[in-house]
Order: structure tokens, then sequence, then C-alpha cells
């Protein structure tokens, strides 16, 4: 009964990353069909209207909008070329429609179940496994991190994303026949573009900065006597990396980094950028030509973003980094006794640096349980984030526990923290500058020690 449980859930994530797969290759079709919409638009107006609008030239900015989608498209179809992050994880090719939108080559790894997958970094990083948004719609159990906000009537909302969620319920049903993406599917896909700008670009600098340098100027103060040359010893873990950057710039400061990830988006594109990178500014996306709402003109619409600012194989010599992919509960949560030999045990990180992560917490207590036991004895738990609940009305039946952030200091305080260095650092996430719309984030900062 076991292991044909086992087998059902190795299969549905199989699906579920295929399902990923393709909604990375139908991007360009599903973008297009809805810039589409708004020339038909024009048709349905008079002649006299149509007129007026010929004259601004919105007719050439939809075709210039067509141009930056297939730009994306051509990206994200190198993104997933060859996914050879899973192993086992991708369905043979005689399931698959030729779209014409890309496609996979048809092989086979091992690894898509089971243990969660580390690929070390002195040169190499990164793995997957992902879910989707539970307040999206009726889906499965598991983990997301995509927080919506709840705009009011003729907003699409905001959401800052790292995905730990549960499945779409369509992923079972759909193993037999292609995957048809879904609103949410694609949402997600351009997270993904948003999330490069964010982590992996110039234009982003200013709001990445915003939240990674307090972090990383916490963690060298907590470890200020330690030379530089003997960082490597000392062990910091990021959940829910995202993209990989703040791990990446903790590693460049000569620390031993693992980020951890759940998302198949995050994690394939995080692996196309740090494996498969030869040079700076290597790609072009267009990360804004999605909504044409809050645009404040046609160079704002259009902007060019160059991924990556930085060469990622340009780590010093003898780096540590790694990315493991898997749900932060299952791959950190375990006792020593249930623990594989290549897994963390309790009191072995001496940092965890948790950035816009605790509020994917269906169970806050057993979160914060967690990073205390894994952290060594005066270890440092470094956050940042806002409390936007992910779990809060979701659709899936799932719990979740939603404190204000007095009970959250005052939890961890019970589980063993001294916080330190409490302060607010306004921040936004994946914000786009040149919009007419913009959310702030007035995001909690603090140190904390396990207690001796």
């Amino acid at each position: 009964m076991a292991t044909r449980h086992i087998e059902k859930e190795a299969e549905e994530e199989q699906v579920h990353f295929q399902n990923v797969i393709t909604a990375f290759q139908r991007y360009a079709t599903y973008t297009l069909a809805g810039n589409n919409r708004r020339r038909k638009d024009v048709f349905t107006l008079p002649r006299e209207d149509q007129a007026l609008l010929e004259q601004l030239g919105y007719k050439r900015k939809l075709a210039d909008v067509d141009d930056a989608i297939l730009a994306n498209a051509a990206f994200l179809n190198q993104v997933v070329a060859n996914p050879a992050i899973f192993e086992n994880g991708i369905p043979g090719d005689d399931e698959e429609e030729n779209d014409n939108e890309g496609t996979l080559d048809g092989s086979r790894d091992e690894g898509l179940s089971g243990e969660p997958v580390t690929v070390s970094q002195t040169t190499n990083i990164a793995d997957p496994r992902d879910g989707s948004n539970p307040t999206a719609g009726p889906s499965s159990p598991g983990h997301s991190h995509t927080h919506p906000h709840r705009p009011h009537p003729g907003h699409t909302g905001h959401a800052h994303s790292h995905s730990h969620g549960p499945h779409s319920p369509t992923d079972s049903a759909n193993h037999k026949r292609k995957h048809r993406p879904t609103d949410f599917d694609m949402d997600k896909v351009r997270s993904t573009l948003k999330q490069l700008v964010r982590d992996w670009s110039e234009e982003g600098k200013e709001e990445r900065e915003a939240s990674y340098q307090p972090m990383k100027n916490a963690l060298l103060a907590h470890f200020s006597d330690i030379p530089t040359e003997e960082r490597h010893n000392f062990r910091v873990l990021v959940p829910g990396a995202g993209l990989g950057r703040l791990a990446y710039d903790v590693a460049n400061l000569g620390f031993s980094c693992q980020g951890n990830e759940f998302s198949h988006y995050m994690l394939l594109a995080s692996f196309f950028i740090l494996n498969r990178t030869q040079q700076v500014h290597q790609h072009t996306i267009y990360p804004y030509v999605h909504t044409l709402s809050n645009v404040p003109n046609r160079a704002a619409l259009l902007k060019q973003v160059q991924i990556p600012d930085v060469l990622p194989s340009d780590l010093p010599p003898g780096s540590n980094f790694s990315l493991v992919a898997g749900d932060f509960e299952e791959v950190y949560g375990q006792q020593d006794s249930d623990a594989g030999p290549d897994e963390p045990s309790a009191g072995l990180w001496d940092a965890v640096l948790t950035c816009f992560f605790i509020d994917t917490a269906k169970n806050i207590v057993n979160y914060l349980r967690i990073i205390h036991r894994i952290l060594a004895p005066g270890g440092v738990w470094i956050n940042l984030g806002p409390l936007l609940w992910h779990f809060e009305e979701n659709a899936t039946n799932d719990p979740s526990i939603e404190l204000d952030l007095e009970e959250v200091k005052a939890l961890a305080a019970q589980i063993g923290f001294e916080i330190k260095n409490e302060r607010r650092v306004d921040t936004t996430y994946v914000n786009n500058k040149d919009s007419m719309l913009g959310y702030v984030y007035h995001a909690a900062f603090w140190t904390a020690t396990k207690k001796l």
C-alpha cells in the first residue's frame, strides 16, 4: 500500500513537472492571443475612432508587443530546452503534441521524486520541485509561495512569489494528453520573468539590495571575528531561495551556502542562469509587456532588461554553493534518526537567512521550530519580510496559522530565540519602477540568536 502511494506521488510529480515545461513552451501562443484580443477590440470601434488610434500608432505598438513576446518566448524555450535538473522527470515525447513552441529531447533522468536532489557548487548549481497558489482555486495539498494581494476591482493585484504550493488538480487528469496551461500557469511564467529582473539584472539591483544588503550586513556583523579566509567553514542556509541570488551573494562572501527552493518555475530558471550562462548580459527579456495598464509611455512598456548582471561562474575558487530542491519542512524537518547521510542534521547550520519566506508557512510554529533545531548553538537567524500569510483563505482546506508580528516574535522567544536589531525595512517586490502603480512592503527585519 505504501509503495503504491509513493509511486502515485512520483507519477503526479512527474506530470506536474511536464505541465510546468508545457507552460513555458506555450507562453508565446497564449500571450500572443491576449494581444490579438486588443487588435480585435479596435475593429469593434467606429471608423473615426479607429482612425484616431491609427494616428497615435496604437497598432504599431501592438506589433511591437508581439515582437517582445516572441523574444521572451525564445528565451523561455532555451530555459526548458534540456532541463537536466531532474532525473526521470520528463515524460517521453510520444505524449507530446508538436506545437512549434519548443520541445524537449525526450531524455529521461532519475530523481524527480523521493529524496530531494542536491547539486553542489564549485561550478554547478540547482534543482527543482514546485506547486501552485492555493488561493487560485481548488487544488491538491502542497505548498506554494505566491502571495497574491487581494486587489480591488479593476486591478490585477500584485504578488511576491517563491513557490511552495499545491499542484493543479488537473495535473493527474492531463497525464495522457497535452496539458493546456491555465491563466494561473501563465501568471507563474510571467512572474518568473519578473523574478529574473529582481535577482539577475542591473534593473533590479536597487530593489534587490534593499532586502538582501541588510541581511548580508547582519551576517557579516555576526561573524565579524572570523577571518575572510575561514568563512568557508561556516554553513548558511537560505530557504525559499527563489532564483538563487541571495544564496549566490552569500557564497560570494566566502561562506558555505545552500539555497532551498520548491518551485519548478524558479528552479528551472535558476538552473539555466547559474549553469548555462557564459557571459554577462547574455539574454534580453521584456518583462513588462504583459499588461498595458498603468503604463506611462511606450518606452516603459517595451523596456529591455539584460540578464545576468554578473557571471554566476565567477565565484571565488573553492566556493561551496548549492541549491536543494524540495519542501523546506520535508528536507530540513527530519529528525536525526530519519535523516539520510547526505541530509543536514540538527545543529549543523551556523546561520539561516529567511527573505520573504516565513509567511509561506501553514504552521509557523513548525517553521520556527525547524529553524531553531537546525541552527548550531549561538547560530543566527536573520529575517526580512512581511506577514502576508500564504494559506489564508485558501481553497484547499489546508490549515493556516496567521499570527501578527508581535505574536511571531513572542513565539520565537518561546521556542528559544533571542531577537535583536529589530527595525522596519520599506521595500518592493518584483516592482516595475516605471509603472504608475506600485506596492511597498513595510517588512520586518531582525537577527535572532539561538540561546545557549
